[in-house]
């Protein structure tokens, strides 16, 4: 063998055994202007690339980008575009593997919109949409953004298509502090030991000296108005207005928070390189005393860096000062609700008005969170929640009502629930199915079993409740953003408020007006809030431009949407803001009242004393 022979024979061998690679181009996108796309051909971005990618599980890349800012993933399919929501972490290079099933099918695993339209990767968060299908003639990919902050960027490298999950993130070295704060980006908003002890001694002081007066009563009722009192909240229409009533029998308009919590978790386990510090033993996931299907919630492997944070403020009696905290905040800022998932001790505190989410319904082992109501079993299931969870309440003054379930994901796919039904095991569901569609099958038949299913649904758990707690309030099941008319009329029947989310700058009014001309019924928003991107943390579902927009943006929805003859409530999503590496299903939103080392937004709570 001459010496060029032997030269190629090692280096045939050597590449082989070690595997080299190119050093892979990086791709960049700028973001600019209301809305921004840019796309490559799949021959640019790898030669080695297959039109069809049907046979592969995975699309992989590594990743970087300079906003926390979300942006859309485009596959161009010659049959039509494929796109998911990415939610990226920031300045830091990860690689992701993004199963492409979501690109193929929409999603049908969840027991709420939330659950069933997002997945949390090891170092991304990423959210479906209903633009899927084939990707057997792939022949581009694109990126885009809606009305990007400043001129973020995107770098994309070594885009391959994998029959395994490579996610994980590439850079080395912590990227979260030891009080939960993102390290990768620039120096404003990182808090140190000694201004955070600065900012929470000036909070308390401010509290000390404020002079806002809220005009409310014990139960958080304007003093100055006079209702029939029955010792528990009631609704009254008086001069074509809805009100609640408070025990006391003063009007009461409900404004608050929901996730009042001292936890706020973020998984630990298999991430650790990427925290500086561990937190101790007390922050893990806290497992609340109510179920869901029997069990206990609690989510092994999580770690809630701002508990550590408010021990760090309390020492020993963290938890009960917080308690004590919280409540002050509340009376200073206006707000005279305890909105939906709070801590228990928070609501049994009897020192302000709670709204308490029931479960154990069986929507968590449902179908897109429609449980199987035809089950023989199902009336004593729901009998054993209601007595659990009702019956101890049913004196209970402070109570405002029941929240039954949160955004029902098959509103809006009822025929995928009947598919899903109908090519799953046998069920009591789908011999029921089967019986109602020997007379007609059609996509109306199919919805209308649906349909007549959640009525059956919301008149069984009524009388549950109602069997164990005839006192309080139903308010309904928190819809997402809508309900098909169907939907709103049965509800009529076993409700006393109508409830939903409404995400956007100013609420529904047109849903809203529809309700209230269908039913007469009197209205709730249990969920709306604004964020904005940056230190490490996302916009949530509504963005702003900054921190002092998201004021601006309170007072505008809030005073645009209290007027309406239907509204006796507006409620805020959420205390704290989430983790930057975000909580059980990645999100990471910049939406609380609160940040991680426990302090307060205050152009958005300035603004909450001013609307109140």
């Amino acid at each position: 063998m001459n010496k060029v022979s032997l030269f190629l024979f090692i280096l045939v061998v050597f590449g082989n055994s070690c595997r080299i690679r190119k050093v892979p181009d990086t791709f960049r996108a700028v973001f600019e202007e209301n809305s921004f796309e840019h796309k490559w051909s799949i021959k640019s971005l790898n030669p080695d690339l297959p039109p069809d990618w049907s046979s592969f599980d995975f699309l992989t890349f590594a990743m970087k980008s300079s906003t926390s800012q979300r942006w859309f993933l485009r596959i161009f399919d010659k049959q039509g575009i494929r796109e998911l929501r990415m939610q990226p972490v920031q300045g830091t290079w990860i690689r992701v593997s993004i199963p492409l099933k979501y690109v193929k099918r929409q999603n049908i695993q969840g027991r709420d919109v939330a659950t069933i339209a997002k997945i949390q990767l090891p170092a991304i968060c990423i959210g479906f949409t209903n633009r899927v299908g084939t990707i057997s003639q792939v022949d581009s990919m694109g990126v885009v953004m809606y009305n990007p902050i400043g001129t973020p960027t995107l770098e994309i490298q070594d885009v391959r298509l994998t029959m395994k999950s490579e996610d994980d993130f590439l850079e080395s070295g912590p990227l979260v502090d030891e009080y939960g704060q993102w390290i990768p980006f620039e120096r404003t908003g990182i808090a140190t030991k000694e201004e955070l002890e600065s900012d929470w001694r000036e909070e308390e002081a401010v509290m000390e000296s404020d002079t806002h007066q809220f005009n409310y009563c014990k139960y958080g009722g304007y003093a100055g108005t006079l209702a029939r009192a029955t010792g528990f909240f009631r609704v009254e229409k008086t001069d074509n207005k809805w009100w609640l009533v408070d025990p006391d029998g003063h009007l009461f308009f409900s404004t608050g928070s929901t996730t009042m919590s001292a936890w706020s978790d973020t998984r630990f386990e298999g991430r650790e390189k990427i925290f500086k510090a561990r937190p101790p033993d007390f922050t893990d996931s806290r497992k609340f005393g109510t179920f869901d299907d029997g069990k206990l919630l609690g989510i092994p492997g999580f770690k809630s860096f701002y508990s550590w944070n408010l021990y760090r403020r309390f020492g020993d009696s963290w938890y009960r000062n917080w308690v004590d905290l919280t409540v002050n905040r509340m009376e200073n800022w206006g707000l005279n609700t305890i909105g939906k998932w709070a801590d228990p001790d928070l609501e049994y505190s009897q020192r302000k008005a709670y709204v308490l989410f029931l479960r154990g319904w069986g929507i968590e082992s449902g179908i897109m969170g429609m449980p199987d109501i035809y089950a023989e079993d199902y009336l004593k299931q729901v009998d054993s929640a209601a007595s659990v969870q009702c019956a101890p309440r049913t004196y209970d003054p402070w109570l405002l009502g029941y929240l039954i379930g949160q955004e029902p994901p098959w509103v809006d796919r009822a025929l995928e629930v009947v598919e899903t039904v109908l090519e799953g095991p046998r069920t009591p569901m789908q011999d029921e199915l089967r019986k109602f569609l020997e007379i007609n099958d059609s996509p109306d038949r199919r919805r209308a079993f649906i349909y007549d299913t959640y009525s059956r649904f919301v008149d069984i758990i009524h009388a549950a409740i109602r069997k164990h707690d005839p006192n309080h309030l139903i308010l309904g099941y928190g819809f997402a953003g809508s309900a098909p008319a169907q939907v709103i009329e049965a509800s009529k029947r076993s409700f006393d408020i109508f409830s939903f989310t409404s995400f956007d700058y100013v609420a529904n009014l047109n849903l809203i007006q529809q309700i209230y001309e269908m039913t007469g019924m009197p209205v709730m928003i249990g969920e709306f809030h604004f964020g904005t991107p940056g230190r490490g943390i996302a916009a949530g579902l509504v963005q702003v431009k900054s921190l002092e927009e998201r004021g601006v943006a309170y007072r505008h929805y809030v005073e645009n949407t209290a007027p309406h003859p239907a509204i006796v409530g507006i409620h805020w999503f959420q205390w704290v803001d989430q983790p930057a590496t975000g909580r059980m299903d990645g999100e990471n939103y910049n939406t609380g009242i609160i940040d991680i080392t426990d302090r307060p937004y205050i152009d958005l709570v300035n603004a909450m004393k001013e609307t109140n």
